[in-house]
């Protein structure tokens, strides 16, 4: 087999879905009273998000609340779960233009992942509905059948997603340098470290912040579901 020329790596929260899954499915279980207090679950999931948005939220503050979430379920609960909210959040966003973006990508040969910092439970099902066998996220750590709350190894966020990707191309006997491109789509400033590391990063619906940095760097801006014929890799 022909090793791929070229690496693509996707964020997945406001990149290729216009919503952030990890705010929607601590939203989702708040909302049918699967994690105490819906209240008080709503205000934490609120709070953390502004916190993600201006580039200020520690790996330990989002992972404490969102796995914790995890931990009061089963496995066979939570599988349920997820598929209720697959079927009634996630799918109707998962829009053509981004399934034609990742597919054009993929039809050309490209080495393909998914690098995210939810974790992997939350977004495994969501990496397969976009066709993409590789998914770098962050792994809740399980133990006896049940999720502990607490981060197996390091949390793929911020400079970690480097760390991340690095170690999974070392697996595959590959580094960053033996592509003639790499390419990572991103909405958010949190991902700087990352699109740093690449060869051509993409701002993708970009924050402000981020769309500020890209216009003086001369990056590609990519307002995916604005614009759909820009889609086109």
């Amino acid at each position: 087999m022909t090793p791929a020329r070229k690496l693509t790596l996707f964020d997945l929260d406001h990149t290729l879905l216009p919503i952030d899954s990890d705010y929607q499915w601590a939203d989702f279980l708040a909302g049918t009273g699967r994690v105490g207090d819906p209240d008080q679950a709503r205000r934490r999931n609120a709070e953390l998000m502004r916190l993600y948005e201006a580039g200020k939220l520690a790996a330990e503050q989002a992972t404490s609340f969102m796995l914790g979430l995890l931990t009061g379920a089963t496995s066979a609960e939570l599988a349920e779960w997820h598929e209720h909210y697959m079927a009634e959040v996630v799918r109707p966003n998962i829009h053509p233009v981004a399934q034609e973006l990742v597919r054009g990508h993929l039809e050309r040969g490209d080495l393909c992942a998914i690098v995210t910092s939810t974790n992997e439970f939350v977004t495994a099902p969501i990496a397969r509905a976009f066709g993409i066998h590789n998914l770098i996220a962050t792994i809740p750590q399980y133990c006896n059948g049940r999720y502990t709350g607490r981060v197996s190894g390091i949390p793929s966020f911020q400079a970690g997603k480097v760390v991340r990707v690095r170690s999974w191309l070392s697996s595959l006997g590959l580094d960053l340098n033996d592509f003639e491109s790499s390419t990572f789509y991103s909405d958010s400033v949190n991902d700087m470290p990352l699109m740093e590391a690449v060869t051509d990063p993409v701002a993708t619906n970009p924050g402000d912040a981020l769309r500020r940095i890209a216009t003086r760097r001369g990056w590609k801006v990519l307002d995916l579901f604005d614009d759909a014929s820009s889609a086109t890799p």
